[in-house]
């Protein structure tokens, strides 16, 4: 897996790659990333469909999506450690290569089983190329226009998760759901034949991979998220408290572990950089707050206000769609300007928007609903561009991956508790959304309540944010 001379080149922090190469280089990473993500929900839509043809209950098809997001959350530190150790070059084209051959293997899955373990090493082909992404980009762009290239992952991450609703539904309207995941094999074919001749060969810490850290990466983030999941979703109690005991548990060792490790998985040693825990955590509760918004409003909209699935749909896409084109706007500012600023007066915005969203009526008028979804969209797009970059940029050059790995955990962390939130809350006021038994006249009540958590969680990043401005900036 070598490419050109002029690749493996060893290049000065400030250079990047070429003009030439580095759109190489982008094409590529688009392609792998955005694959990656639409798998992340484009088997929800088909779900149903998959139970029905392979013989499977509803509560067991869920884990198409739930061996994903697992086998996901508990790779990215590992993978991104190994890309510290081994190379990010290396991480992603592997991580790429499983990515495309799981993708084949759950086209061709004829039983549950089968496809559920195809979904994990999907997920684990995933998670290489999602823990090095953005470690990549700091050595494809030059330093003064890092902003820029990191806004450009958070475009493709929000362009792919807005379509990948709309483009599973255009697949099964002409074939089965088999080519859900077929789909993705002829451009993991095309982005490895392209990351080959484009990627740029990156330095290696020579350090040894921590196998105990891995295992305990695995049992701490594993269990803990199973268990938020299952007390979101009224699982038995026994079982949810021993999942949660022994993740925290497990939290409790992976930590001390750690912190006798020159180059911990976990990167306790970043953490000990304020902008970076404060990044962190501002990326932690501001994916929460919109993760409570994107599941909250379509129940409100579709149960209360009556509006079809596709409807709703639109109701919603304003705020993704000013994403789109916020996120290159905050990107180059953030080159310029701090991101504690920008972040603060982007998470200002959207708490400002979750609380207008609140005073909708369920049946509002389109217009109504887009202004209000445009103010959390700007307000979300400041915040994100400006915020990666920090948390990329906090991290010393040779810890790039490790930094990489934290952002998209922190990510997946904050969604699974938006998630999580949202169902505990309308667990107590409608009884369980995944049973569909919520009364439509009291959706209102569940749905205010998760918007003002959703305010809470997006305030209190807010503040962080702005306690930022007090660190010395990154670069």
């Amino acid at each position: 897996m070598e490419g050109s001379k002029e690749q493996h080149a060893r290049m000065d922090e400030t250079d990047g790659l070429p003009p030439q190469a580095r759109r190489r280089a982008i094409v590529t990473i688009t392609i792998a990333v955005a694959i990656s993500v639409l798998s992340t929900a484009i088997a929800n839509i088909a779900l149903p469909t998959m139970a029905q043809e392979l013989q499977a209950s509803p509560a067991a098809s869920i884990w198409v999506v739930n061996a994903y997001q697992l086998a996901v959350t508990v790779s990215l530190l590992p993978l991104s450690s190994l890309g510290d150790i081994r190379g990010y070059r290396v991480v992603y084209l592997w991580g790429l290569a499983v990515f495309t051959a799981a993708s084949v293997a759950c086209g061709l899955a004829d039983t549950l089983p089968l496809l559920v373990a195809a979904r994990v090493a999907q997920g684990i082909g995933a998670a290489g190329i999602m823990s090095v992404n953005t470690a990549l980009i700091r050595f494809i762009f030059p330093r003064a226009r890092l902003g820029q290239g990191i806004a450009m992952m958070g475009l493709i991450v929000a362009v792919s998760s807005a379509s990948g609703p709309s483009l599973a539904a255009f697949i099964l309207a002409f074939s089965s759901w088999h080519w859900l995941f077929l789909f993705n094999a002829p451009f993991g074919v095309l982005a490895v034949w392209l990351a080959l001749r484009s990627l740029p060969v990156t330095p290696r810490s020579g350090q040894k991979f921590d196998f105990a850290s891995a295992a305990l990466n695995a049992l701490t983030f594993g269990l803990i998220l199973m268990g938020l999941d299952g007390l979101g979703h009224g699982s038995d109690r026994l079982l949810v408290a021993a999942e949660l005991m022994v993740g925290i548990a497990s939290a409790v060792v992976f930590v001390r572990l750690q912190r006798t490790r020159a180059e911990p998985m976990l990167p306790v040693d970043l953490f000990r950089l304020p902008i970076f825990a404060l990044s962190v955590g501002t990326s932690v509760c501001s994916y929460a707050a919109q993760t409570i918004a994107y599941l909250a409003l379509p129940f409100y909209f579709q149960v209360a206000g009556g509006f079809s699935q596709s409807h709703v749909g639109l109701l919603i896409t304003p705020w993704p769609a000013v994403v789109v084109i916020v996120a290159p706007l905050a990107g180059r500012l953030s080159d310029k300007y701090s991101a504690g600023l920008l972040g603060g007066l982007g998470l200002a915005m959207l708490t400002t928007g979750l609380l207008l969203a609140r005073s909708l009526a369920p049946d509002a008028a389109f217009a109504d609903v887009m202004w209000r979804m445009m103010v959390c969209g700007i307000g979300f797009g400041f915040f994100q561009s400006p915020n990666n970059r920090a948390i990329i940029s906090a991290a010393p050059r040779h810890r790039s991956g490790a930094a990489s790995g934290m952002l998209s955990t922190a990510r997946l962390t904050g969604q699974t508790i938006g998630g999580v939130t949202v169902a505990l809350i309308f667990g107590f006021t409608h009884g369980d959304i995944a049973q569909g038994d919520i009364a439509q006249g009291d959706i209102a009540q569940g749905v205010g309540i998760a918007l003002q958590a959703g305010a809470v969680f997006s305030g209190v990043a807010c503040g962080v944010s702005f306690l930022r401005m007090t660190q010395p900036a990154a670069v």
